[in-house]
């Protein structure tokens, strides 16, 4: 029994690990998740979509009917009802009736902004991905130069202890300990300053999930650079099928068109049917009793095109149809042109990446450790080991740069094309 406890409990403290390292694997889309939920900008549009919803029935179906009524025909020398044969009390309904397909057209041209609010959404989604994205791959370039700091920091105080060890035996100058007591100080300032880069970093993220500044954000380790295959006529591809901003220029063209379709109809008449009761006393004068009247009236109007109006309505669509078309255009030029030199940054950082990793680093490794093998043997001066020591920190620094540009880099790619890249 207290086996099967004992078995109970580990697996509840197993899955309880296990769900927590789920929950962290990726900080990056636990945070864009989070700032998509919570952006007022994004609330503030589905509002708008929603009074746009609403929208489209107004103005799209029948008026009301007109209710009036009257008296006809009275006598003004008396003011009696009963006096003359034609006086009577009326009582008129009208309704207006716009011409077959005209109310359809008005709510198609509506609807349309939905569509478009919707696109405007997913663009700001995409948007708000880009701009956490680039924080977080910033942050994380932030807190592995400080680690590297330390690092740096850590052989100093190796070297100094040489030094000083050297100094006591009498093959090394004071000179010695005071530089790498200065170098130390110096790393010292460059952590702080950092420090100060991450906080501002970490309250700029925190902003975007409307929380306090001060809210640690988590951030995993710098990835190796991953390889993918893009071209500009595939980003283009995709863009044009994904791109937000794409579509909603797309969707602006389609309601020319529909609104020009709409205009149309200024040209066809609209109805007006009405029918009317009038109820006669009887007559003192006569002594007859009067029937009443029912009378039903049909009305049309007479679209006169005065001054071309209606024609000018047609033709200010068209000619914004024309618009939208050359915009679609402009913005897939900018785009190819986007694409290309993103496409050639990310292959640089990609070549980059292999020869700093690969070449660059080993090398410095082994010349700062033949620098300090032949600094204890009076080989070389002191100066030479700092030098191979800066020099490893530097290209360290270089190659995290060289992958956080290069995440940042794809991000921007992602945002334009309105695809995630990674896995296609």
């Amino acid at each position: 029994m207290k086996k099967r406890k004992i078995i109970g409990v580990l697996f509840l403290l197993f899955s309880g690990w296990t769900l927590s390292a789920q929950q962290t694997a990726d900080p990056l889309n636990s945070l864009v998740q989070q700032a998509v939920k919570v952006n007022p900008k994004l609330n503030m549009l589905q509002q708008k979509m929603k009074a746009a919803r609403e929208n489209i029935n107004v103005g799209t179906h029948l008026a009301d009917p007109v209710v009036s009524l009257g008296l006809l025909n009275v006598p003004t020398n008396t003011f009696s009802l009963n006096q003359e044969a034609m006086t009577g009390k009326v009582v008129n309904l009208s309704q207006a009736i716009p011409y077959p397909g005209a109310l359809k057209a008005k709510a198609n041209v509506k609807a349309m902004d939905t569509l478009i609010i919707g696109e405007e959404i997913a663009d700001l989604k995409n948007q708000i991905v880009q701009q956490v994205s680039t924080l977080y791959f910033g942050l994380q370039e932030t807190r592995r130069e400080i680690v590297l700091a330390h690092e740096s920091y850590n052989l100093l105080k190796q070297i100094s202890l040489v030094a000083k060890r050297k100094f006591e035996v009498g093959t090394a100058s004071l000179q010695n300990i005071i530089s790498v007591e200065v170098e130390l100080t110096r790393v010292n300032d460059k952590i702080e300053s950092l420090k100060g880069e991450e906080k501002a970093l970490q309250a700029q993220i925190n902003a975007f999930l409307l929380r306090d500044e001060s809210v640690q954000v988590a951030t995993a380790a710098i990835s190796s650079i991953p390889q993918l295959s893009l071209s500009t006529t595939k980003l283009i591809e995709e863009a044009e099928k994904s791109r937000p901003y794409l579509q909603g220029i797309r969707l602006f063209e389609q309601k020319t068109s529909l609104q020009q379709k709409e205009a149309k109809f200024a040209f066809y008449p609209n109805f007006k049917v009405g029918i009317q009761y009038s109820q006669r006393s009887f007559n003192r004068t006569t002594g007859i009793n009067y029937p009443d009247f029912l009378g039903v009236v049909v009305g049309l109007n007479i679209p006169i095109n005065y001054g071309g109006k209606k024609t000018a309505k047609i033709n200010k669509y068209r000619y914004l149809q024309d618009f939208y078309k050359q915009q679609y255009q402009s913005s897939i030029q900018q785009l190819q042109q986007s694409f290309g030199k993103f496409s050639a940054t990310l292959q640089t950082l990609k070549n980059r990446e292999s020869l700093v990793s690969k070449t660059l680093l080993p090398q410095a490794e082994k010349a700062y450790q033949a620098a300090m093998a032949d600094y204890q043997v009076n080989k070389i001066d002191f100066a030479n080991v700092v030098k191979a020591e800066a020099d490893i920190l530097k290209i360290k620094t270089e190659l995290a740069k060289i992958r956080t540009n290069y995440f940042k880099t794809l991000a921007q790619l992602e945002f334009l094309s309105g695809t995630k890249l990674i896995g296609k």
